[in-house]
């Protein structure tokens, strides 16, 4: 029996040491792969505006009825006055739509407006060389970072044929163009 229970505790030990080399020689094959880093988030700029100094009157524009001439200008907002006293009369100016920022704009919508409809009354904005006399979406033109665009707008009084659709009395008209726009994605 003592010969039994000595091969018993040799295969046991046997056994362990066999156990012990496997772990070994697997600790030993085994490996991690590990993966560190650094990042750096820079700023960023949202900035569409108005470029004030591009304000251009076109040639042959009535001049705006502002005691300077000109009209009252923000980052976001043009507001001009003007008389147009008869057919053939119109006024014009240009003005350019910039991005100031990092982060690359696209024009989706123009939401023009005009608190007359009449046959003697013209109106237009003309976007980067696209002429829009209504509102407008999903245009979708980019405006990157750091470009502009020309807005031209004009308003006219137009010659009608039929005399009678001509006001009889002065007429006050606003108009407005809104121009909307989206971070690209």
């Amino acid at each position: 029996m003592e010969k039994r229970k000595n091969l018993q505790m040799g295969i046991i030990g046997v056994l362990a040491v066999a156990v012990l080399f496997m772990a070994i020689g697997f600790a030993a094959y085994s490996q991690t792969l590990n993966i560190n880093g650094d990042v750096t988030v820079k700023a960023s700029k949202w900035s569409i505006h108005w470029d004030q100094s591009s304000y251009q009157l076109s040639t042959g524009s009535v001049p705006l009825t502002s005691e300077t001439g000109l009209p009252t200008l923000s980052n976001t907002d043009v507001n001009f006055t003007a008389t147009l006293e008869k057919p053939g009369d119109f006024v014009e100016f240009s003005i350019d739509a910039v991005n100031d920022g990092t982060i690359d704009a696209q024009l989706t919508k123009i939401t023009m407006t005009s608190s007359v409809t009449a046959p003697y009354l013209s109106y237009e904005v003309n976007y980067n060389g696209t002429t829009y006399t209504s509102t407008t979406d999903n245009i979708g033109l980019d405006l990157g970072a750091e470009e502009s665009a020309t807005v031209k707008v004009k308003v006219s009084y137009v010659a009608v044929a039929d005399s009678t659709q001509l006001p009889a009395n002065d007429v006050n008209v606003t108009v407005g163009a809104n121009f909307d726009y989206e971070q690209v994605a």
